[in-house]
Order: structure tokens, then C-alpha cells, then sequence
């Protein structure tokens, strides 16, 4: 199952410059990005003790041109609490928590993920007797399935590359939209590892059928040359790790399972494992309940090597 927050947690650091900038840009005015410390290991600790969920992303940060720091709390949300108000109370606590145990001023946020509902969340939590109004707290709400992913398109930032697939995509659109978003991916020419991220991120929240990935194709093949040959090498670099990915997992797969019917496997049979090419070591998969001891593995392996070295070049 995905772990949905831990994926937003991820998409948020490693792009945090990136994700103020397009949904807070009065913030990124006033925000110096040249420092920026993540203090999930060294607050949590002591918030524990009070609350046993962890605020879900807290950076402290400086404002530009001042020795002044403040923390940035970032909390994704990829369920709609079932008690209204239950989710600005727990804003609140986390502010309060933070504030105390910090010390220094804090920017409450909300990235809200879920397909449904779309009625917008309350974004205040408030304490009010007949007499006065004793406490007014608001946060920042990003309430991803109450935006339009057009209006992303022309922001050429990885963080929205990502969130348009939860921008209230209908079923008409899933098409278009996912290729917007890898297109986006393409062009930012970020690293490898980064750029893969992204495109898996899409992918676990955008996976096509096998007719709106025929639709999908038609679609690259009407870009512009040089933009289609550009996306397309960066797609091709995506599935490519994919599936090398997947061979390893085979192969850590058929290991420990010839490590649990005959135990510790010597150097020489590991690495002859692990230098089988993905059809013969799908083959050794599906061929393991045949094989009866390490010997009978030995003499399977060694026919694959010399069945490998007759094969024309």
C-alpha cells in the first residue's frame, strides 16, 4: 500500500524552495532558501510525550537580510478528517506545541490531497465566549482537489509536474494531464534521481489503463521534434530503471528463497545469480521447486552459462 503522507513528505524536502515559491510566493519574497533545516529527529522528541502523531514536516528557516528564524510547518493531509473542525484543532496544537517548545514564530500550513470531498476545509480555530473573542488562529490551506491543473501549466516548477495529478483530474482528462506532467518533468533537466521521483510520484497517482496509454503515445507523437525526442529519452530512462529495479527484486527474491530451503548460498552460486540476465533468472524463478539441493542449482546455473557463451553475438 502506498504510504501517501511519507510520499508528500518526500516530494516536500526534496523540493521545499520550490513548493513556497509556487503556492506561497508572497512567503518566497520574504524567505532567504539558502538556509533551510529540516527538525523533524530534533522537535518530535519532545512533542511526543504530548501528541503520538508527529507534526509532518517542520523546517526552520531565516528571513532574508535578519538573523531572524522561524519555522514552517507543512502538514499533508490525504484523508478528510470525519469530525468537522477536528483537523483546524490539531493545527492549532501543533502550533501551539511548536511555538512553545521553539520558541520562535510559526507558518502554519495545510496540503490537503484527498480525491473527496471537494467542500473546502475550515482553515481557523477559534475560542469565543459571549463577552470576547479570546483566540483567532488561521493557517494556509492548499487544498489540492478545489485547484485547476491549467492553471499550473505554465509554471515550469517540479513541485506542480507532481500536484496536478491531484488537482481534480476528471476521467477525460487523465490522459492530457499526465503527459503535461511528464512533458513538465522533461523539461526542468533536473538529476536523474530527482527527475525518476517525479515521474514515479505521477505514476503511483496517474497509472493508465492500457487504452488511455495507447491515447498517451498518440499524443507524444504529436509534439514538436525536438520536444518529443527530448521527453521520450527521459521516459525511456524512466522505465529502464524501472525495470532494472524490478530484476533486483527478483533477484533478492529468488535468493532468499534458495537461502531459506538450503540456507547460506556460497559466493560462487550468489554471483552467478547475479550475473543472469533477467529471462534466465525469471526462468530459475519459475524452475525452483524442481531443483532439489545446491548441487542440482550448480549444474541448472552452469547449463545457462554455457548455453549463454553458444549463443551467436
Amino acid at each position: 500500500m502506498t504510504d501517501h503522507d511519507q510520499l508528500f513528505k518526500k516530494l516536500l524536502r526534496e523540493f521545499f524552495s520550490e513548493f513556497i515559491e509556487l503556492f506561497l510566493p508572497e512567503v518566497a519574497t520574504y524567505l532567504d532558501t539558502s538556509e533551510i533545516k529540516f527538525l523533524d529527529k530534533e522537535i518530535f522528541a519532545a512533542l511526543a510525550s504530548r501528541d503520538k502523531r508527529n507534526a509532518d514536516l517542520v523546517a526552520q528557516v531565516k528571513f532574508k537580510n535578519t538573523a531572524t528564524n522561524f519555522l514552517i510547518h507543512i502538514e499533508p493531509e490525504s484523508a478528510r478528517r470525519k469530525r468537522r473542525g477536528a483537523f483546524a484543532r490539531r493545527m492549532f496544537d501543533y502550533f501551539a506545541m511548536l511555538t512553545r517548545q521553539a520558541r520562535m514564530p510559526v507558518y502554519p500550513i495545510a496540503l490537503l490531497s484527498y480525491d473527496s470531498p471537494r467542500d473546502a476545509e475550515d482553515d481557523g480555530f477559534s475560542v469565543t465566549f459571549p463577552d470576547k473573542q479570546v483566540l483567532e488562529f488561521r493557517f494556509t490551506i492548499i487544498q489540492l482537489n478545489r485547484l485547476n491543473w491549467r492553471d499550473f501549466l505554465r509554471h515550469d516548477n517540479p513541485v506542480a509536474s507532481a500536484l496536478m495529478v491531484k488537482m481534480g483530474v476528471a476521467t477525460e482528462e487523465r490522459v492530457e494531464v499526465k503527459k503535461e506532467c511528464l512533458r513538465m518533468i522533461a523539461r526542468l533537466r533536473i538529476d536523474r534521481e530527482r527527475s525518476h521521483f517525479l515521474a514515479q510520484f505521477v505514476d503511483t497517482y496517474l497509472s493508465l489503463n492500457a487504452e488511455e496509454e495507447k491515447q498517451f503515445i498518440a499524443k507524444m507523437e504529436t509534439l514538436p521534434d525536438e520536444e518529443k525526442e527530448q521527453t521520450m529519452e527521459f521516459l525511456t530512462s524512466w522505465e529502464e530503471r524501472g525495470f532494472n529495479r524490478a530484476v533486483e527484486q527478483e533477484r533478492d527474491l529468488v535468493i532468499s528463497l534458495f537461502e531459506e530451503r538450503f540456507g547460506k548460498l556460497s559466493r560462487r552460486l550468489l554471483k552467478s545469480i547475479q550475473q543472469l540476465p533477467a529471462a534466465q533468472l525469471h526462468a530459475l524463478g519459475k524452475n525452483l521447486l524442481k531443483i532439489a539441493d545446491t548441487r542440482a542449482l550448480t549444474r541448472w546455473l552452469s547449463e545457462q552459462t554455457s548455453s549463454n557463451e553458444r549463443a551467436p553475438k
